[in-house]
């Protein structure tokens, strides 16, 4: 088992910047995925950026204004997120998934972009 727990969402006006963190419980580094996905109402659950499998991968509507990092000391990965536009609206998400064991969730930070 693998508890997420998510930090740093808020109110942001639009060209503004917003940190995430995701924290778990145990160690990150055999994770096979990991990372973040935002789901705002209405609409479904998309991948916003994610570690999986050694490779980086982000949504064309977040690339290079978002950066997804990790720390595998602390057990934990990051979202910049730079030039916030009010599209980028949603409950931000943290997911993990490990090999045959199952994936896991976090509880969500809202990220609000709004004048």
């Amino acid at each position: 088992q693998v508890q997420l727990v998510e930090s740093g969402g808020g109110l942001v006006q639009p060209g503004g910047s917003l940190g995430l963190s995701c924290a778990a419980s145990r160690n990150i580094f055999r994770l096979s995925l990991m990372g973040w996905y935002r789901q705002a109402p209405g609409k479904q659950r998309e991948l916003v950026a994610v570690f999986n499998s050694g490779s980086t991968y982000y949504a064309d509507s977040v690339k290079g204004r978002f950066t997804i990092s990790r720390d595998n000391i602390k057990n934990t990965v990051y979202l910049q997120m730079n030039s916030l536009k009010q599209e980028d609206t949603a409950v931000y998400l943290c997911k993990a998934v490990e090999v045959g064991v199952g994936q896991y969730w976090g509880q969500g930070t809202q990220v609000t972009v709004s004048s």
